[in-house]
């Protein structure tokens, strides 16, 4: 049978036909697509999978908190005036009528009292700047404690940790802006800390306040570094850090089908976009509900700055606790060198103390890669059991950051233990150095045993609470295999130290960082060899028979 070749269409090889859009959008559409390839962009990261668990929300936190920060920030600068001129006060607040203030100040009370909704938006813009940085410090734990930092994530880890430095330096700036007593004396204290910077401390006083505190251009100038500068940087920031996100693709929990080079969860487009707008509203909704019924930063109760005055009891917002604590328990060093003093009580604890911890946690990543001479690419993520002196070495850090920051609230305490706030100095100077010692030891010999009953849970199979009696009189709980998802996330693990040691030295000694690799390794528990695991499994399925013919088949139905 013949074939009619005429009637067969000739495209094969040439490009694929396409239809011409019709109406203006599409045209618009076509032109942009033609020139900047905006479709096969799209079409390859609107389907961008993204694992599903409840810890990575931790970062959208602080994400859609950023952005309540932004909403709430550009209303607010509707009304509020960066000045420190002075004014005589007229507005509604009669306590403070007739009062001289600044115009900053005034502004502020402006909003509070006679703008409607000023108050819930300012509220609103405290609370989301506070749930910002808490959002950040809670995801930085997360993602070490998980190993999420490990190669090729280093560079997005020193992006976070740069962003909680820069969040919190925007917190300050904006509390400082309203020039109430209480700002006002944030800002002495800021002051201060400057002065005691040796050589260039004075001179970064005078060019910060335009000379002698409290001059007349703080306030404006801490306004342009609060609007432009650190929200321009942190906007920059948190773009690259959602590219790396999607350039590396997103960390996962260990389970059945999830490998170190494919992702399982949901697409961009619908679900995870769906979700995550959805969580937005979440996080407005709770901001905005603590911005209407829980009060914060009332700027009228503590009036306008005077430099002659200080707020009694005053404390920064807590993020800022942590080195006011530090300052507290300092002791009272000084040093004088040809006429001039180095007032170590101050320089220690809030310049060098904060830099050098923001300056190790940037660098931790790096560290760690240097010990453990790993150099592989990590997508899977570790339970924190399953490297114990990492989690342990957290949780000093994070013990020593909780004495600093009980340190800030030793008046507090003295009132309400009715204490000598001497003694709780003295005790807390001691805590801050032997409390993290004992946080670290117990965390790793807790996150060992964990191991050890991984172990016994993946050979000898969970506790059925079925009590057996042999024929000799001895009694034994009998238990059952675990299922094999729940045994496939604990077998995801290395075996051994990662990476290869530096071997003996010329003189046979050992390298400064294999005895640093050696105790980072060294009480970790292996996970079982394959030989155990299949003895284990014949024992469990002779324990199973044993058990069906003791107690019938319909007794396991919890188990299945």
């Amino acid at each position: 049978m013949s074939t009619d070749i005429s009637q067969v269409a000739t495209s094969n090889g040439t490009a694929a036909a396409t239809v011409a859009p019709t109406t203006r959008t599409g045209k618009i559409a076509d032109w942009a697509d033609e020139r900047l390839g905006l479709a096969a962009m799209g079409k390859k990261n609107l389907r961008k999978i993204f694992p599903d668990h409840w810890s990575f929300m931790l970062g959208e936190v602080a994400l859609w908190s950023f952005v309540v920060l932004l909403i709430t920030g550009v209303l607010l600068t509707l009304w509020f005036t960066p000045s420190m001129g002075e004014v005589d006060y007229k507005g509604t607040y009669v306590p403070l009528k007739g009062v001289p203030v600044s115009e900053a100040f005034n502004s502020a009370l402006h909003i509070s009292f006679e703008v409607r909704g000023g108050l819930l938006l300012r509220q609103m813009h405290h609370w989301a700047a506070m749930l910002f940085i808490a959002a950040m410090m809670i995801h930085l734990l997360r993602v070490f404690f998980t190993g999420a930092h490990r190669k090729p994530r280093e560079i997005n880890w020193v992006i976070g940790s740069t962003l909680l430095l820069l969040g919190t330096l925007e917190g300050f700036t904006g509390y400082s802006l309203p020039d109430d007593l209480l700002s006002g004396t944030g800002l002495r204290a800021a002051e201060g800390f400057m002065q005691a910077i040796p050589v260039v401390g004075t001179y970064m006083s005078f060019f910060l306040f335009g000379g002698e505190f409290p001059g007349d251009q703080i306030i404006p100038r801490m306004y342009s570094i609060h609007i432009l500068l650190i929200p321009g940087l942190l906007l920059g920031l948190i773009a690259a850090h959602m590219l790396l996100v999607v350039y590396h693709k997103h960390t996962q929990w260990a389970g059945p089908g999830r490998t170190e080079k494919n992702v399982v969860g949901y697409p961009m487009l619908p679900v995870y976009a769906a979700k995550a707008g959805g969580f937005f509203f979440i996080v407005f909704g709770v901001t905005a509900i603590m911005g209407a019924l829980l009060s914060i930063n009332p700027v009228w109760k503590f009036g306008p700055y005077d430099p002659t005055k200080v707020t009694a009891g005053s404390q920064p917002d807590w993020y800022m606790g942590w080195p006011d604590g530090a300052l507290r328990i300092m002791p009272g060093w000084e040093t004088h060198l040809w006429g001039h003093t180095l007032s170590w009580n101050i320089l220690v604890p809030v310049i060098i103390l904060p830099t050098g911890m923001w300056m190790f946690l940037t660098i931790l990543p790096f560290l760690e890669a240097w010990i453990t001479g790993d150099k592989r690419e990590h997508h899977i993520l570790q339970r924190p059991r399953n490297a114990p002196t990492r989690t342990a070495f957290m949780v000093a850090l994070m013990t020593m950051y909780a004495m600093f920051w009980m340190a800030g609230g030793n008046d507090l305490l003295a009132i309400k233990f009715h204490s000598s706030i001497n003694t709780i100095t003295h005790v807390l100077r001691v805590l801050v150095f032997v409390a993290p010692v004992i946080a670290f030891f117990i965390t790793k010999r807790w996150c060992i045993a964990l191991q050890r009953h991984d172990n016994g849970v993946l050979l000898h199979g969970y506790e059925t609470g079925v009590i057996m009696r042999s024929a000799d009189g001895k009694y034994a709980e009998k238990h059952l295999p675990i299922d094999e998802g729940h045994a496939y996330g604990i077998t995801v693990r290395d075996r051994g130290p990662a990476g290869e040691d530096d071997g003996p030295t010329e003189k046979g000694k050992k390298t400064l960082r294999d005895r640093i690799r050696t105790e980072y390794y060294g009480d970790d528990v292996e996970k079982p060899t394959i030989e155990e695991y299949e003895a284990a499994q014949e024992h469990a399925a002779h324990e199973l028979h044993e058990l069906e013919a003791g107690v019938g088949h319909d007794a396991l139905d919890g188990h299945h």
